[in-house]
């Protein structure tokens, strides 16, 4: 079976008849060897996934949706580019049950930059596709989400999300705007800031770890 993306994959050590799985979606730029670095300090009976993006970007990065610049600095996206990668991702995650024993409900998702803001829309779009969400240095966008689905379907949905206060990419403002909104959607959600840039500290991937294995 073909697959939509690229991606590495590390098995669990223990399998079991159904294993739950991370699927790692990298930021802007990079590729799926970024995430992929934190494999070896995740749980081991997770499968861990790390898909790459589908838009290559010189010299050897990629992206989920192409972002512009102005002569002044203003930022635009390509909207329709980031709908594509939301079922690109979606698709990716039937792929990845079809493929191996997975758990279809401890699929969990570890985005950063683009693909935390893409975390996101997949989860609050099609919540049953997952259960975890960490979204690293992300943001809500709107473009991607028509609507809210009524709070039930969103009742077994948990997110931790994180971002650096000095963040020169992405706001601190975006990142504090989330959780007021997921507990209007009565999700549950853990919310940390650290002092660092557009980056996970050693002291944010320790936070993720503990609610991981919560």
């Amino acid at each position: 079976m073909s697959q939509s993306l690229f991606y590495l994959i590390k098995e669990p050590k223990n399998i079991l008849a159904k294993n739950p799985a991370i699927i790692l979606l990298h930021g802007y730029g990079s590729n799926e060897e970024d995430l992929f670095s934190f494999a070896s300090e995740l749980p081991e009976e997770y499968y861990i996934i790390s898909a790459r993006a589908p838009k290559s970007l010189q010299p050897f990065g990629y992206a989920w949706f192409d972002i512009q610049f102005d002569v002044y600095g203003n930022k635009t996206t390509n909207d329709q580019e980031a709908l594509e990668a939301k079922q690109l991702i979606i698709n990716f995650i039937d792929e990845m049950l079809a493929t191996y024993p997975i758990d279809s409900n401890k699929v969990h998702l570890i985005g950063f930059s683009q693909g935390a803001i893409l975390s996101y829309a997949v989860a609050l779009s099609q919540p049953h596709k997952v259960h975890k969400v960490m979204a690293l240095s992300g943001y809500f966008k709107k473009e991607l989400l028509n609507h809210y689905l009524p709070k039930e379907q969103y009742a077994h949905l948990s997110f931790f999300i994180s971002h650096g206060t000095v963040d020169q990419v992405l706001s601190i403002e975006d990142a504090r705007a989330i959780p007021p909104i997921l507990t209007e959607l009565g999700i549950s959600h853990e919310y940390h800031e650290y002092p660092v840039g557009h980056g996970v500290s050693p002291q944010n991937f320790y936070d993720l770890k503990a609610f991981l294995e919560k």
